[in-house]
């Protein structure tokens, strides 16, 4: 088989950089764009019409329109695909290298991920690691839709998304006890050493094919425990600057602050009447909206929400605050933050008036929590 040669492409006088920070706008390319409530609703009722297909997947992706169709994605880093179960259905089991954020927007169930039962109700949020197999049930009398926010679209730039269909069960625990095969291998006996006297070190073959491994967990961040730790913060009072959130965290992400290695999902409440500060990242946010109304104002231009709509709320780099109007609002925010950090590209500007920071790497921002 032929195939083209690489290209010498002449970059000489130039930078690597396509756009300055101080004059980028990003948001011309993935602008915000809305899934509104009656869209989904409209959906899911078209999926239930549908006979049960063979994997028991009913599923609907939700595409930007600047998403390249080969990656279909809702933002250019992560796909949010709605799948309904009717009552009695389940999933056949899969397992892939992605790692995925699950959230019910309606009804409950169950899902089993690598052994692990998660029984679930509204609200509810929980991960699932990388390679495990899972499988959803529908094991109530009304009819269950989630919301699963992956990474596989940069993998499948990579081309490197790879998917077990109907794996064998009896592997499903086999990725879980990290921390125990560390202890029975132990270290490698050629050991790190260092080269000088910054920092820097030479690591063997030995320890570079079998780094420390991590016990990676299907978590489950029940939305009961959650709304009675988020409903506090509405206490902080209409002089806080910060947002009123709280990440749902997994140890296992260390210093990167996620829910999976990918992404964090954070819950937020406003109260009545909030207007947040603009402020800007690299990470790109995306809201689901499921009590309340509000907007977005998004590069100079404002985008209307109200409960049960799905939004790209903020493209990377995009200048943006959010307000509610006579009620309280609950969101859940999917970013790729933890994704930038590991990279060391997350560029954070808190407030418009400070200097942006590279989050992870350098100081981060503080809030008037103290005073409000």
């Amino acid at each position: 088989m032929q195939h083209a040669p690489a290209l010498l492409l002449d970059n000489s006088g130039a930078v690597q950089a396509t756009m300055h920070p101080d004059t980028a706008r990003p948001a011309q390319a993935w602008w915000p764009v809305t899934i509104t409530r009656e869209m989904i609703e409209a959906d899911i009722e078209r999926l239930v019409s549908l006979p049960r297909p063979a994997n028991g997947r009913r599923q609907t992706m939700f595409v930007h329109p600047s998403a390249d169709p080969r990656y279909p994605a809702l933002n250019p880093g992560v796909r949010v695909t709605m799948e309904v179960l009717l009552p009695g259905e389940e999933t056949t089991p899969l397992r892939h290298n992605s790692t995925q954020v699950n959230f019910c927007i309606r009804g409950s169930g169950l899902t089993v991920v690598g052994g692990k039962q998660i029984p679930f109700q509204q609200y509810d949020v929980w991960n699932h690691p990388s390679y495990l197999p899972y499988r959803h049930v529908n094991n109530s009398q009304d009819l269950h839709v989630r919301l699963t926010y992956s990474n596989a679209p940069v993998l499948e730039m990579l081309r490197v998304h790879l998917i077990d269909e109907n794996p064998p069960l009896s592997g499903e625990v086999a990725l879980v006890h990290a921390a125990k095969d560390n202890e029975r291998r132990g270290a490698s006996s050629y050991g790190t050493f260092p080269i000088d006297e910054d920092g820097a070190l030479l690591m063997p073959y030995e320890t570079l094919i079998s780094p420390p491994a991590v016990e990676s967990q299907a978590l489950h961040w029940p939305w009961a425990k959650v709304q009675a730790n988020l409903d506090k913060l509405v206490a902080l009072g209409k002089d806080y600057v910060g947002r009123r959130l709280y990440l749902m965290y997994n140890p296992m992400t260390g210093r990167s602050n996620g829910t999976t290695p990918s992404f964090f999902a954070t819950m937020t409440i406003r109260p009545p009447n909030i207007i947040d500060r603009p402020h800007r990242h690299v990470s790109s946010a995306i809201n689901y909206y499921f009590r309340g109304r509000g907007y977005s104002v998004v590069e100079g231009e404002r985008y209307e929400w109200r409960a049960g709509d799905l939004m790209v709320s903020a493209p990377g780099w995009a200048v943006h605050n959010h307000a509610s109007y006579d009620e309280s609002v609950y969101e859940l925010t999917v970013q790729d933050q933890p994704y930038h950090i590991m990279q060391e590209s997350l560029l954070w500007q808190e407030s418009l008036k400070e200097e942006a920071a590279i989050l992870g790497s350098s100081v981060g921002f503080a809030t008037n929590r103290k005073s409000a």
